[in-house]
């Protein structure tokens, strides 16, 4: 196409129909502090071109026009080449260059978001690579929290832990970090959500197909000229270094050997490890080349990992068996430089995040905004991708681990909404944004889950909205205490019981000149944590599971035959590990308590909220009887591993043993699990179809089931659950298991959890007309197995997190029994039937109450003695009293009353302070109220309380009329009152002139 040599006009695109038309031009005013326009209600895109710093105001044509029209989404991008004289390239920063540097030419075909994925994925699918879809955020992996980058879901590939689907794949992988979350919004590239593309080998294909494709497809498929790229390889690697010389033809100017610290990938100090090369885009190619740290100037597209070392613990190298490629390219970044952008927030993957949020705050456009604002709508549209992804993923808020990041990334979003002078909740407005953009990218799962993200976006907000006006009183009031420096005590106070961030306590406590103690606050939140770990510890986060165990283990799966058989007669052991140390055993004696694997087993292994089955092994070839109690099963990398403890005789490996299940075990999980089936499909039915299960546990004397909920259920709505599950189960439905294809059995239906990751072929489990489930639990035949089914209890366990607990078949009848024995009881106390124990109990609770009111009124009678002597004792000063003393009182509330009463009681000119001692909890109290003449003099409450704190070492402050403050009691409050005393008669002799 020919290209022109002109100025580009300022113009609005108007879309109608299928045609273009111009409508308006633009302020040339607009136009100079804007390289590119946006017209987002009509989804249409210009690169406007200046030439010499002067814009045309006649209608010309575009320097270089290109045209893409993208079906699916129905956009239409147009974009062209920036035409820049040497002199403005030297006169404009690196920093405020647009994102391909001095000039656009030859810089890439322009695609968008939408087409370098496919484009990524059917190079690799043409390389007989297979395609998988983006695993979850959260991480089958115990020891990290979410997925932090595309070779997460094969870890275990990686460590020959875990068989491969295929010995090529390639996916586009959404990940999240948030170690550098300061920085975003502030650079060009940093992101908490971000989707990396990537071609991995499994002791396939090495580094010399790894670089030639990904050579090619940077210049074939996305048209990047060579001379827009330059290499790094790790400077010991001279095979990579060769290839991209002599058989890519790299020139050597534009390969750069670096040391270990760039170049060089480890999974950790021990382990599978080895060289990199990555793929730089110059920005300035007509430069002489600089430092790859300049990253104004050079842009990391394409990392290509060499696994091909196994470090061992003395830190030497050894050559792996299996060598593997893992390697990633960021879409954000590939998006910027195809798309000709200035940075990430630019390309269509951010940019309808920008403007929608501006149309919210009614701010112009994003070019127009301040560069605080920016940072602001960056913020924001950064973060509202993020958490709209993991809720879809299945996390919801809380206070620890994932729910405490998505917490954070919600009200980082509101907060720096705020800022931008939105005052109403907006989050739900801008998550359309990002459903828009996930259909169109195919993550199917975001879309389903679209209430639910709106309801937990919507409450958590609303939410903070409220912590907002609390806690910044009850940080004001930390503030007007605490002399240069908030302790960690109450930021984290503040944290914790109001959900305020720290970084917004920091930022407030800089308005008025003071510091926050953030070491101190990260001492009481590492606390915090280790506290909720060990709280919420469960069987599959045993040591088993996250030991090392031999590699020899891994060689033989067993298979799991407990669906059908209940009784296995001839099984295995082909491992035993001693409980303790989890090293291998070659016999185990009466008392032993070890972990057994066999080769075949009928114990079905936790999982899926199910727990494990119990029973027995017998030895069969053992000269001396052999019996094996088994107590649980953990399965890791499809091996049974049965902890059992030797009854008697002796257990060796390679022995044969009978292996027989508890049955009558079994068969109330069974009954509980189908329960749990039939309690989801009634949540769907009578509350809310987008109701989703968060966890469960199936349990022989109970269900548990946690599901997401905007609100609590009521009395009615539980009846309607408990109705609806008992008539399926006089129904008598049958219950079906078929495996088939995870991506056939979605389209049938099947629900799946969304935190939970699917094989290529999953089992369904099926009740026609009622549920569909993919599970691998185990079921009763038919629903009327179950017998009964009630409900014992609904409660909140965590924001937009509701559970439910019930009880079915013969624990039911246990249960009533139970009930029955408390009743037959209570009834026995109380001297009266069971039908009348409500009647005796409100009557009771009538007397209680009266009783109650009576010992208040006497207390507060006392307590009005009480002052009136105390009162008396006041110490006169010219026209003034004072008045210090302990009063006798376990109440802060009436220590507060009384203070304030006496002070009022002696007029105008005095000043009352009281201390009161609280022995059951080890801590001591203190009010002081000064008159209104006193205050006008100049006398100060808070001054007063706060020299009392500097003596007891507690805290405290107040206003000039009033103040609190309080401390631990093994202080010498004898002292406290004497200074106190001293203080007040100095002050009052000072302000009568004495």
């Amino acid at each position: 196409m020919q290209q022109h040599r002109y100025s580009a006009l300022g113009f609005h695109l108007y879309k109608c129909y299928s045609m273009l038309c111009f409508v308006s031009s633009v302020p040339n005013s607009f136009l100079r502090s804007n390289s590119c326009i946006t017209c987002c209600r009509k989804k249409v895109r210009l690169f406007c071109t200046k030439r010499q710093g002067a814009y045309n105001s006649s209608w010309i044509p575009f320097v270089r026009w290109e045209k893409t029209w993208k079906r699916s989404s129905k956009r239409f991008f147009m974009s062209s080449d920036v035409v820049t004289t040497k002199k403005e390239r030297e006169e404009t920063p690196a920093s405020k260059e647009n994102g391909v540097g001095s000039s656009m030419e030859s810089v890439g075909k322009f695609m968008s978001s939408v087409e370098i994925r496919e484009a990524f994925i059917n190079f690799y699918r043409n390389k007989k690579h297979i395609s998988l879809a983006s695993a979850s955020l959260v991480p089958e992996d115990p020891s990290i929290l979410l997925t932090i980058a595309g070779m997460v879901p094969f870890k275990r590939y990686f460590l020959g832990l875990q068989e491969p689907p295929a010995s090529r794949i390639v996916t586009c992988q959404r990940c999240i970090r948030t170690n550098d979350i300061e920085n975003v919004g502030v650079t060009k590239r940093h992101h908490t959500f971000f989707e990396m593309l990537g071609n991995f080998s499994f002791g396939d294909y090495f580094k010399k197909e790894a670089i030639v494709w990904a050579w090619q497809l940077l210049n074939t498929v996305f048209e990047i000229p060579a001379e827009r790229l330059v290499v790094s390889v790790f400077k010991e690697d001279d095979e990579a270094y060769n290839i991209w010389k002599d058989v890519v033809g790299v020139d050597a100017k534009k390969i750069f050997r670096m040391d270990e610290k760039d170049n060089f990938w480890s999974s950790g100090p021990t382990g599978p490890c080895g060289p990199c090369s990555e793929i730089y885009f110059d920005f300035y190619p007509e430069r002489q080349m600089g430092s790859l740290e300049d990253d104004h100037r050079y842009l990391e597209l394409y990392n290509l990992v060499f696994m091909q070392y196994n470090r061992r613990a003395d830190g030497t190298l050894e050559p792996l068996k299996q060598k593997n490629i893992d390697t990633g390219m960021g879409l954000e970044r590939m998006a910027q430089v195809l798309q000709r952008v200035p940075n990430n927030y630019e390309t269509d993957l951010m940019k309808p995040y920008l403007d929608k949020t501006c149309s919210i705050a009614n701010i112009p456009s994003y070019e127009t905004a301040s560069e605080a604002a920016k940072v602001s709508l960056k913020v924001i549209g950064d973060h509202i991708r993020a958490v709209v992804n993991l809720i879809a993923d299945g996390v919801f808020v809380s206070n620890v681990g994932r729910g405490y990041i998505l917490r954070r990334l919600i009200r980082r979003a509101v907060r720096h909404g705020r800022q931008l002078g939105i005052q109403e909740p907006f989050l739900k407005q801008l998550a359309q944004v990002a459903f828009s953009l996930s259909r169109e990218a195919g993550l199917v799962h975001v879309t389903n889950n679209q209430k639910l993200i709106e309801r937990e976006l919507e409450t958590e907000e609303l939410r903070f909205l409220d912590v907002l006006k609390k806690g910044e009183s009850r940080l004001y009031e930390i503030l007007e205490m605490s002399s240069k420096t908030i302790s960690g005590s109450d930021a984290f106070e503040l944290y914790d019981t109001f959900g305020f961030p720290l970084e917004l306590t920091e930022e407030i406590a800089h308005e008025h000149g003071k510091t926050v103690d953030v070491d101190s606050f990260h001492e009481h939140m590492q606390q915090q944590r280790v506290k909720a770990r060990a709280s919420q510890m469960f069987q599959s986060d045993s040591a088993v599971n996250n030991a090392g165990l031999p590699e020899s283990l891994y060689k033989n799966k067993t298979i799991f035959e407990g669906y059908h058989s209940y009784q296995i007669p001839h099984s295995r052991v082909t491992l035993i590990l001693d409980k303790e140390s989890l090293s291998p055993v070659e016999t185990a004696s009466a008392g032993d308590e070890v972990y057994i694997a066999l080769d075949h087993t009928p114990f079905y292994a936790e999982s899926g909220g199910q727990v494990a089955d119990r029973g027995r092994l017998i030895a069969l070839d053992s000269s001396v009887p052999c019996q094996v109690a088994i107590t649980d099963v953990q399965k890791k990398s499809g091996i049974w591993l049965h902890l059992g403890k030797v009854k008697a005789g002796q257990l060796s490996t390679n022995q044969l043993v009978r292996s027989e299940i508890d049955v009558d075990r079994r068969n109330q999980l069974r009954i509980h699990h189908t329960a749990t089936h039939l309690l989801h499909a009634a949540l769907k039915l009578c509350i809310d179809k987008s109701i989703s299960q968060a966890g469960s546990l199936v349990d022989t004397d109970r269900l548990r089931f946690d599901f997401s909920s905007p609100r609590s259920l009521n009395e009615e709505d539980l009846r309607q659950l408990e109705d609806v599950i008992n008539r399926w189960i006089r129904e008598a439905h049958e219950t079906q298991t078929t495996v088939m294809a995870y991506d056939e059995a979605v389209q049938k239906g099947a629900v799946a959890m969304f935190n939970e990751k699917y094989e290529a072929n999953v089992r369904v489990v099926d009740i026609p007309g009622v549920s569909m489930e993919l599970c691998g639990g185990t079921h009763v035949e038919n629903t009327r197995e179950i017998g009964l089914f009630k409900i014992t209890s609904e409660s909140g366990i965590a924001s937009g997190v509701r559970r439910i607990e019930a009880i079915a078949g013969s624990a039911l009848i246990d249960w009533i029994r139970k009930r029955d024995a408390i009743l037959s009881t209570s009834s026995s106390l109380l001297h009266c039937t069971v039908d009348e124990i409500p009647d005796r109990l409100q009557a009771l609770q009538t007397q209680v109450k009266k009783l109650q009111q009576e010992k208040q009124s006497l207390q507060m009678h006392s307590l009005a003695i009480q002052c009136k002597l105390m009162a008396s004792q006041a110490k006169n000063i010219g026209n003034s009293c004072y008045l210090v003393s302990m009063l006798d009182t376990q109440d802060a509330d009436q220590l507060r009353s009384c203070t304030q009463q006496i002070c009022n009681s002696l007029g105008n000119q005095a000043v009352v302070a009281l201390f009161s001692l609280w022995k059951s909890e080890g801590k001591f109290g203190i009010c002081v109220s000064v008159a209104k003449d006193l205050v006008a003099k100049g006398l100060d409450a808070g001054q007063l309380v706060k020299q009392v704190m500097q003596v007891t070492g507690g805290r405290g402050g107040g206003k000039a009329a009033f103040a609190q403050g309080g401390g631990k009691s093994n202080v010498d409050l004898q002292r406290a009152l004497a200074l106190l005393e001293k203080t007040c008669k100095e002050n009052l002799e000072k302000i009568n002139h004495i």
